[in-house]
């Protein structure tokens, strides 16, 4: 992933089209023709040995014959014909190319050879990287180029639209410049064999001309590669995805579409989520959100005020607001009190604000005029429904005035819905054109504020400070993982409640108390010790491993006969399978509560991100990608919170308001606990608790059904977002003997973090932050201390105070490239524990962390009047510059050569 290979596909000072052509429905000509008309300044130069000239452009009769080496080129011919292009393209100096061939995966050369493989060793090999093969091409409207087969150019603007299909590109292009809604790169992916939507969001997401993202997916390729930089760029700018594959014959065709692996959708949703995208389920949502994209300011608040014509409207909109989970504003008296002035006496005088199927221009400007001068709301709708009384238009002009000289206009949303057709059109293109959004439908333009809304609370949720796990809660990896190992010696690969009991309780999990018993007459004697309420099961390797029996349960509640229940198991067992081996029984005591509630909590293994946690209420139909509120590990407790909102705002979890039911910590907590054990345990593919008993702060598992996987994993590999590296752990005795732990930053540190930044003294502060800076903000302090570790890291030291509280001594922190080539370091040290060799270990942790991961250089830039940060740089092998002009000290270290840098 280059984002230095990847410049010249934005920012082309030449293009070469291979393929050019002038005959009629030929790719080579469309493309001419979109590049000739678009405005680029640069040379365009056709490739074909078959006209002298393309589109009165003077042609090459081949590549070599190129005047100068194209920055881009674009790939008009045949799938057969690539391979060899691709390979004297990349020769002759091209930095990228645009395949617009399809079907190039299932061919292959008359040597056998697969066209695409051979397409891709080709560029590989010379450090070409390609678009494509079957793509529409791109936009970029800002340099003029339009080098793509699109039947209509785009207009300039700020968003930036990236699709893996084509024929949603051009959808999209007709709605958008009958919106007058423009973009600031529009991209076709095509089937993304080389350059994908990670390095894309990667370079939007830093992209001064786009403010916003739209994204349409098929399939993902690179998991974590494509978490991370939606990560990365969302915390910058909204990105709105649509995803192909809802239902399991869409994600056969979306396979089939892009060749990519068929993943589950509530996971892709899931994922989106936790990245901070917020995803649209159709074309109509997505053009919605794209309108309030465009012309939207960013979101002060939830409260939205609607005003209308006519009250049917206006109840439709409020409906749609509150199941969507909206929130209607309160209007003020004082504004009350103004609307009474102007609207007649039988206006609704309350929110949505009914004005009267009579209203004219001047009752709508009057009433949007006071709206936008009080405090009461920080987005206002306005409804309008066609009406012999009125003029459209002329509402919708005098509305346009009113907006553009107020004072208010920056600090508010305005949104606007004109129904009806060939009445409303005129009005709608008004505000189209002033930069106003405009719906078809009151349903539409609610949809489209609660977009808003929901990007808002996302961004908030993700940003929130997790509660700690308490220090009494164990985390056993070494236990887990030798129960397990055992497991697989022993050549199972599916591990049940009463062998999973002390796997669960390594991670401090609580099942209920279960014994195996080898016949009936010992069946007897532990159940009767045990006491009521217990249940007896068979252990049967011929039954629960290997057949669709998953053996049989007998509850006993009462006095029932032991012996005779035993029995009647080992007959209806022998009933199913007369050749059935029971090896034994289960006796599992039942941790039965009056008004407790059950749940179900699975984890599953998508085959596109990985180990995916389930949580929902069960039942004998039960799918957990349908039934179940779903989230990517690692969970912290802020983020199972987000997970179990989710589970009950979607009916997924019903708290059914038991005496002694649902509790958000207690659920948070298992869940968390749940992700360290999948985290922890690779040999773990999936697992299903059911029932769990939710009794209050007491959850226990009643049942439990664990599959391994029959042959070794990778387990970072596996994840799809990297967890905490607790490996990189180490405790470290100081000068004057104070001990301290070197660890990764965590998003449970960030109180303690803001206490370390506000302990540094005036000089540090400004020898940190080259210059005066206030207080941080949470907002700042969530980015600081949850991080990304696939893509930065901050090593944090700690010592334990004499009152036994965590403090922080000091923090070293990098962010890397995405090409992995450098990191660039800052650091401090608490004013007061300056001196004792603090600096020198956080910054040896960095430089040994950086060298592991293969970076090739670590930078660092420090204020001239910092001379102390210098000299420890040099002391540890970097070389040390001076800036004159920027007045800096530079400090660059080449990774590769440390050591013998060190040593000179």
């Amino acid at each position: 992933m280059s984002q230095r290979s990847i410049h010249s596909l934005f920012k082309p000072t030449s293009v070469a089209v291979i393929g050019a052509s002038n005959g009629n429905k030929r790719a080579g000509k469309g493309v001419m023709k979109n590049l000739l008309s678009s405005g680029f300044s640069g040379p365009i130069m056709p490739v074909t040995p078959k006209y002298t000239a393309v589109m009165g452009v003077l042609a090459y009769p081949n590549i070599e014959a190129l005047p100068i080496k194209p920055d881009l080129a674009i790939i008009c011919t045949n799938a057969q014909k690539v391979p060899s292009i691709v390979e004297r393209l990349a020769q002759f100096g091209c930095k990228v190319a645009i395949i617009m061939a399809s079907g190039m995966a299932s061919q292959t050369d008359e040597h056998g050879n697969n066209l695409l493989a051979l397409t891709k060793q080709y560029a590989k090999r010379y450090g070409m990287r390609l678009l494509g093969p079957n793509s529409l091409g791109m936009i970029l409207p800002s340099i003029g180029l339009n080098a793509s087969l699109a039947h209509v150019g785009a207009l300039p603007g700020k968003i930036a639209f990236v699709s893996q299909s084509a024929a949603i590109c051009t959808t999209v292009l007709d709605w958008a410049n009958n919106k007058g809604i423009g973009f600031s790169s529009f991209i076709s992916l095509g089937d993304a064999t080389d350059i994908d939507f990670d390095e894309l969001l990667d370079y939007l997401g830093r992209d001064s001309k786009t403010s916003a993202i739209m994204l349409y997916i098929d399939s993902i390729n690179e998991k974590r590669h494509f978490l991370s930089a939606a990560r990365a760029a969302s915390r910058n700018k909204p990105i709105f995805v649509i995803k192909s594959g809802r239902s399991h014959e869409g994600v056969k065709a979306a396979m089939l579409h892009t060749g990519g692996i068929g993943g589950n959708d509530a996971v892709y949703e899931a994922a989106f989520r936790r990245a901070g995208m917020l995803r649209v389920n159709d074309l109509i949502e997505l053009f919605a959100a794209v309108e309030s994209l465009a012309h939207s300011t960013s979101l002060k608040g939830e409260r939205l005020v609607i005003m209308s014509n006519g009250g049917g409207p206006a109840v439709l909109a409020a409906d749609e607001l509150i199941i969507k989970g909206g929130k209607l504003a309160q209007l003020s008296d004082d504004t009350i009190n103004e609307l009474n002035k102007i609207l007649p006496d039988t206006w609704s005088r309350q929110n949505p604000i009914d004005m009267i199927g009579d209203a004219d221009h001047q009752r709508y400007a009057k009433t949007l005029d006071i709206l936008m001068k009080s405090n009461d709301a920080d987005t206002i709708l306005v409804l309008h429904s066609p009406s012999i009384l009125s003029e459209s238009v002329e509402i919708a002009t005098s509305l346009i005035d009113t907006i553009s000289q107020h004072p208010n206009r920056h600090r508010l949303n305005i949104l606007t819905n004109w129904s009806g057709e060939d009445s409303a059109y005129l009005g709608r293109k008004r505000f189209t054109k002033a930069g106003i959004p405009t719906y078809r439908t009151p349903e539409g333009a609610v949809r489209a504020f609660m977009h808003m809304v929901e990007y808002r609370r996302n961004q908030k949720l993700l940003q929130e400070v997790p509660l700690s796990i308490p220090d009494n809660i164990p985390a056993d990896r070494n236990v887990a993982k030798t129960l397990l190992q055992q497991a697989l010696d022993r050549g199972q690969t599916v591990v049940e409640t009463h062998q999973a009991v002390d796997i669960l309780k390594a991670y401090g999990l609580n099942t209920i108390d279960t014994w195996f018993v080898s016949d009936v007459d010992e069946a007897v004697n532990v159940a009767n010790k045990a006491g009521y309420p217990v249940a007896l099961k068979v252990q049967s390797p011929d039954l629960l491993y290997k057949s669709d029996v998953h053996g049989v349960v007998l509850n006993l509640t009462s006095d029932e006969d032991v012996s005779h229940a035993a029995h009647s198991i080992i007959d209806r067992v022998h009933q199913i399978n007369p050749n059935a081996k029971i090896d034994g029984l289960i006796i599992q005591k039942m941790a039965l509560t009056a008004g407790a509630q059950e749940i179900r909590v699975s984890v599953i293994n998508d085959p596109v991100f990985g180990p995916a946690i389930c949580l929902g209420e069960g039942g004998s139909e039960w799918d957990p990608t349908r039934d179940a509120a779903v989230a990517l590990p690692p969970l912290n407790m802020a983020l199972a919170r987000y997970m179990v909102i989710q589970a009950l705002k979607t009916n997924k979890l019903r708290d059914r308001h038991l005496p002694l039911g649902l509790d958000m910590n207690a659920l948070c907590l298992m869940l968390t606990q749940i992700s360290h054990l999948i985290i922890d345990c690779p040999e773990i593919a999936e697992i299903d608790i059911n029932p769990v008993l939710a009794a209050g702060e007491k959850i226990t598992l009643l049942d439990v059904n664990m599959r391994l996987h029959d042959s070794p994993q990778d387990n970072i590999g596996r994840l799809a977002i990297m967890p905490y590296p607790k490996e990189l752990e180490q405790t470290s005795t100081l000068k004057n003997g104070l001990t301290v732990m070197l660890r990764p930053i965590l998003p449970e540190d960030e109180p303690k973090h803001l206490e370390f930044d506000n302990s540094l003294s005036d000089e540090d502060r400004y020898k940190r932050y080259f210059g005066v800076r206030s207080r941080m903000t949470h907002e700042e302090m969530a980015v600081l201390t949850q991080i990304d570790y696939a893509r930065e890291m901050a090593f944090i030291a700690t010592t334990t105070s004499t009152e036994g509280k965590e403090l922080t001594l000091g923090a070293v922190r990098a962010s890397i490239d995405p090409d992995n080539t450098e990191a660039e370091f800052a650091m401090a040290v608490r004013s007061d524990y300056q001196g004792i060799g603090l600096g020198k270990l956080l910054l040896e942790k960095l430089i040994s962390y950086y060298k592991n991961n293969n970076t090739l250089y670590l930078t660092g830039f420090t204020m001239f009047e910092n001379r102390n940060m210098a000299s420890l740089a040099k002391s540890l092998g970097f070389t040390v510059s001076f800036d004159m002009e920027e007045h800096l000290i530079k400090m660059h270290m080449d990774l590769e050569n440390q050591d013998k840098q060190v040593e000179s």
